[in-house]
């Protein structure tokens, strides 16, 4: 059984920094591409980032680029999502999802590309 474990999310002042962590089980974490999702209360969900699973490839929505970034531990099964310079606009849920074998630039920041979901967590910055 596959799941996806989201952690790291908190209330943090604009300007700081978070670090949220996305553990997998019940799969073969190298061969997955991973991909942050976010949602805010009356909107749609939208893509934040994703890595590749064979080389490694990021990718970043342009609101987040330069900000945010991808990265992956295969060993730990985890993949973060470390956020600088938090603006009021990222308040949401961050969500990880997990897809299987290589995909384009985009098919990673699609929903719909994605086999696994995790629950979510809860970032909030105040202004």
């Amino acid at each position: 059984q596959v799941q996806l474990v989201e952690s790291g999310g908190g209330l943090v002042q604009a300007g700081g920094s978070l670090r949220v962590s996305c553990a997998a089980s019940g799969l073969i974490f190298s061969t997955y591409t991973i991909g942050w999702f976010r949602q805010a209360p009356g909107k749609e969900r939208e893509s934040v980032a994703a890595i590749g699973w064979s080389t490694y490839s990021t990718y970043y929505a342009d609101s987040v680029k330069g900000r945010f970034t991808i990265s992956r531990d295969n060993a730990k099964n985890t993949v973060y999502l470390q956020m600088n310079n938090l603006k009021p606009e990222d308040t949401a849920v961050y969500s990880c999802a997990a897809a299987t074998g290589p995909k384009s630039s985009r098919e990673r920041l699609s929903a719909s590309t994605y086999d696994y979901w995790g629950q979510g967590t809860q970032v909030t910055v105040s202004s």
